[in-house]
């Protein structure tokens, strides 16, 4: 699937919490996501299909030692496409000025799929956070990806 990445727009959080609902248990809500699109430290990425629908998405915050993959889902008739592949190899190429920061993620331990994308992907399992989920207090798998070495500042 041809897929055109850009920035996420407010405009978009209708169909975002669409995706969104459909693709977790424990959804984010409308203000999470307006928050994630205000900071200036949050990169925020849509791919859109040619006839300008929204099918996926990924947010991605700046922390100091760090990016967090905050969120990325893409709507279930267009998953196992590449698109949160192509997503988060943007958010790299985009974020890939910023040397000193690797980039980190938790993700449901049930979550295979999701795992073995991250690490295809190069993330790499760095320990567990217990009782991560609200819904079900199960255990998200803390994940993190080194920026590559010739990224890396000299």
């Amino acid at each position: 699937v041809n897929v055109e990445l850009r920035r996420l727009e407010p405009r978009d959080l209708d169909t975002v919490e669409e995706i969104e609902r459909a693709s977790y248990p424990t959804p984010w809500s409308r203000s999470m996501f307006a928050a994630e699109l205000r900071k200036p430290s949050s990169l925020a990425i849509g791919a859109y299909l040619e006839a300008g629908d929204l099918v996926g998405y990924a947010f991605v915050s700046r922390y100091v030692d760090a990016w967090h993959v905050m969120n990325v889902a893409v709507a279930s008739e267009y998953r196992r496409r590449g698109i949160a592949t192509t997503l988060l190899e943007r958010a790299f190429e985009v974020t890939a000025a910023d040397p000193r920061r690797g980039y980190t993620l938790e993700v449901r331990m049930s979550n295979t799929d999701a795992i073995r994308l991250y690490e295809r992907l190069g993330f790499e399992h760095r320990g567990i956070r217990r009782g991560y989920y609200t819904d079900n207090r199960e255990d998200a798998l803390i994940m993190w990806r080194e920026p590559p070495p010739d990224e890396k500042a000299s």
